[in-house]
C-alpha cells in the first residue's frame, strides 16, 4: 500500500444548513453536532484522514460555522516538523466570486485558488456529517491501479433506501456506466447491481454513491473552471455528466457507513453505539477517533444502575438507572431520575458551589438533569436545565411539534440546546417502560 501523505490532499465539505437536523443546527452546522457524548461529526472523516496517513485538509464552512471552527482550531494541532494541517477555509465573497457556495462542486471551485499553492496528485472529497470508518489508502491505491480520472466511493443499498442516493451501475472493470441521482421507485428495476452474493442475500441490490470522491488534481480544475464552471453540485452535475467522457471507477465499500440526515438517523447512530458489538466500533486501536482533549475528571456514579450505556467523562451521576443511553461529558443527574433510550449530549462547562446555591435561590434549575425525572427517547442538546419531577417521553405515537423549548420529530423529542425545563415540567403523555 503506497502512501499518500505527499499526494493527496483532503477537502471535508462543511454541509449546507441542514435544516432537516433541525433544532441540532439552530445554532451550529451539522459537521459540528455533537456524537457519541465526547465527539463532533467532523472529527470523523479527519479522523479517517489522520488514520489513511492523510494530514492536510481544508474545511469548507459556510453556515453557523462559528463552534465548528473553533472546535477545529482547538483541536487538530499538528508538529511543527510534520506538514500536516486542518484548514479551515470558510464562504467568503470575492471579485471573482461575489455570492455564498451555491453547491459542493461550487464550495471546491471556490477553493480551488487556496489549493493551487500546494503540490498534490489528487484530491480526496469528503462529507462532514458522515458515520464510518474506511481506509482511504485503499480507494487511492484503486484509482491509481485502474488509471482512473475520478472514483467514487459505493455502498450496497437496499431498495426502501435507494431513492436517497445517486445510483450508478459499473462494468466488469468496476468503471462507471450510468449515473442517476435519487431516482424514483419505479426506476429501480433497472438499476439493479451485482453486488456480491453476501450483499444480496441482505437485499441490497444497488450500487449507492457514498459521496466521497477522489478526482485527479488537473482534471477537478478543468472541470470547475472550464468545462463545467456552470455547475454546482457534484451529485447531481458533475458527475452524471463525467460518465462516457472520463475513467470514473466505482470503489465498493461493505462497511458500516451511515449518513446522519435527519434527526431519526442521527438518534439511532448514536444509540447503536450501546450496542455490544457496535457496528461502529469506538475501541478500535487501528481507527481512533480523534477530539479535542478536555483534560476532564472520570465520570462518577451513586447508587446508579446502569446497563447498555455509555457515559463521557466529567459527569457527576446520581441516577436511579440508565439504560441503552448515550450520556455526554460534564453530564449532572440527579437522585431518582430514570433514564432510558435517550442522549444526553452534556454539559459545556461545570457550574460551581456558589451558582448552583444561587440559581436554586431564583428558582432556576442547575444544568444537568434534576431529581426524579424520566427522560426516554429523547436527545437532550447542550446545556439544558431540566428542573425535578419532569417528564420527556418520545415514542407511542407523540405527534411533531415546534414548541420554544423542544421539538418533537419521527416520536423523538429533541430539548432545544440551552432550554430551561421547569419543576414537573411534561413532555408526552405515557411512560412506555420503566427501568
Amino acid at each position: 500500500m503506497l502512501n499518500h501523505s505527499k499526494s493527496v490532499v483532503a477537502v471535508i465539505l462543511g454541509g449546507g444548513a441542514g435544516t432537516r437536523l433541525h433544532p441540532l443546527t439552530a445554532s451550529r452546522s451539522k459537521p459540528a453536532v455533537p456524537i457519541a457524548g465526547k465527539y463532533r461529526l467532523v472529527d470523523i472523516p479527519i479522523s479517517n484522514c489522520i488514520n489513511s496517513n492523510i494530514s492536510r485538509m481544508f474545511v469548507l464552512t459556510q453556515y453557523n460555522s462559528a463552534s465548528l471552527n473553533r472546535h477545529i482550531k482547538n483541536t487538530y494541532h499538528f508538529s511543527a516538523f510534520s506538514s500536516g494541517f486542518v484548514d479551515i477555509l470558510a464562504a467568503e465573497q470575492t471579485p471573482d466570486n461575489p455570492g455564498w457556495y451555491q453547491g459542493t462542486a461550487d464550495a471546491v471551485r471556490q477553493s480551488l485558488r487556496h489549493l493551487q499553492t500546494f503540490d498534490f496528485e489528487q484530491v480526496l472529497i469528503l462529507s462532514g456529517d458522515q458515520l464510518y470508518q474506511m481506509d482511504f489508502c485503499e480507494m487511492i491505491d484503486q484509482h491509481i491501479a485502474a488509471e482512473a480520472d475520478i472514483s467514487i466511493a459505493t455502498i450496497p443499498v437496499a431498495g426502501r433506501e435507494a431513492s436517497e442516493f445517486g445510483i450508478l451501475k459499473t462494468d466488469e472493470n468496476n468503471m462507471i456506466t450510468s449515473f442517476i441521482e435519487k431516482p424514483k421507485k419505479e426506476l429501480l428495476p433497472d438499476w439493479v447491481s451485482d453486488t456480491g452474493e453476501e450483499m444480496e442475500k441482505e437485499g441490497r441490490l444497488y450500487l449507492g454513491s457514498m459521496g466521497i470522491y477522489v478526482f485527479n488534481r488537473k482534471l477537478l480544475f478543468e472541470l470547475l473552471e472550464d468545462k463545467m464552471k456552470d455547475s454546482t453540485d457534484f451529485g447531481k452535475q458533475i458527475l452524471p455528466e463525467s460518465i462516457g467522457k472520463y475513467k470514473v471507477a466505482s470503489y465498493q465499500y461493505e462497511g458500516y457507513w451511515t449518513d446522519i440526515g435527519n434527526i431519526y438517523s442521527f438518534y439511532e447512530a448514536n444509540l447503536a453505539l450501546t450496542d455490544a458489538l457496535p457496528v461502529f466500533n469506538l475501541f478500535d486501536d487501528k481507527n481512533s477517533v480523534y477530539t479535542r482533549p478536555r483534560m476532564l475528571p472520570p465520570a462518577k456514579f451513586t447508587s446508579t444502575t446502569l446497563e447498555k450505556s455509555i457515559v463521557a467523562e466529567g459527569s457527576i451521576i446520581h441516577a436511579e438507572s440508565i439504560y441503552g443511553s448515550v450520556v455526554g461529558i460534564r453530564s449532572r443527574i440527579g437522585e431518582g431520575t430514570k433514564i432510558v433510550d435517550s442522549y444526553l449530549m452534556g454539559n459545556d462547562y461545570f457550574e460551581t458551589l456558589d451558582q448552583l446555591l444561587a440559581n436554586e435561590e431564583k428558582g432556576i434549575p442547575a444544568v444537568g438533569i434534576g431529581k426524579n425525572c424520566h427522560i426516554e427517547h429523547a436527545i437532550i442538546d447542550k446545556n439544558c436545565r431540566v428542573g425535578n419531577n419532569v417528564r420527556v417521553v418520545g415514542g407511542n405515537g407523540i405527534e411533531n411539534t415546534e414548541h420554544e423549548l423542544y421539538t418533537v420529530k419521527d416520536e423523538i423529542v429533541v430539548v432545544k440546546k440551552n432550554a430551561v425545563l421547569p419543576d414537573g415540567f411534561t413532555i408526552g403523555v405515557k411512560e412506555k417502560a420503566v427501568v
